[in-house]
């Protein structure tokens, strides 16, 4: 159990960069034209289009999950003991919001599957995004086990 944590700390984020830049999903149109879109690719072609709607994927697709990673990590790393009630805090907040990209591209393939306009298949990214989310996941619920250590009293210390 000594060597998982840091294993699942390099794993989550190389799991998070290949969801952000491999292709989430392959679209096929007519049999002909073919669309496989990375995370990163939808929101630059968002961005060309709809200002907004990019910022709101980027929030929740990009920032939300490695602000969730760097938070946990910040509590992984706080000595035992010591306050980390500010990330204690914004962990459970974001975690609501971690896998939410995930459920989002699984309705659009199935909207895509059964509305008959393309053909819709997960790609790696996507699994490799999900991935990450869950090993943050993880890594959340091993550090939230960790026996508290509390700090002696001012009497024990003179």
């Amino acid at each position: 159990m000594r060597y998982v944590l840091p294993v699942l700390f390099v794993l989550a984020p190389f799991l998070f960069a290949l969801g952000l830049t491999l292709p989430l999903m392959t679209f096929e149109k007519l049999f002909f034209f073919k669309e496989d879109p990375s995370l990163l690719a939808i929101v630059a072609s968002l961005w060309e289009s709809n200002v907004a709607l990019a910022l709101l994927v980027a929030l929740f697709s990009i920032v939300f999950p490695f602000a969730k990673m760097a938070a946990v990590a910040a509590e992984a790393l706080a000595p035992a003991g010591s306050k980390s009630s500010r990330f204690a805090k914004l962990v459970p907040l974001l975690t609501k919001w971690s896998m939410m990209d995930v459920m989002l591209v699984a309705v659009v393939i199935t909207a895509a599957k059964t509305s008959g306009l393309a053909n819709a298949f997960t790609e790696a990214g996507l699994w490799c995004y999900a991935g990450a989310a869950l090993v943050t996941t993880v890594i959340q619920w091993i550090v939230a086990r960790r026996p508290k250590v509390t700090a002696p009293a001012a009497a024990d210390q003179a």
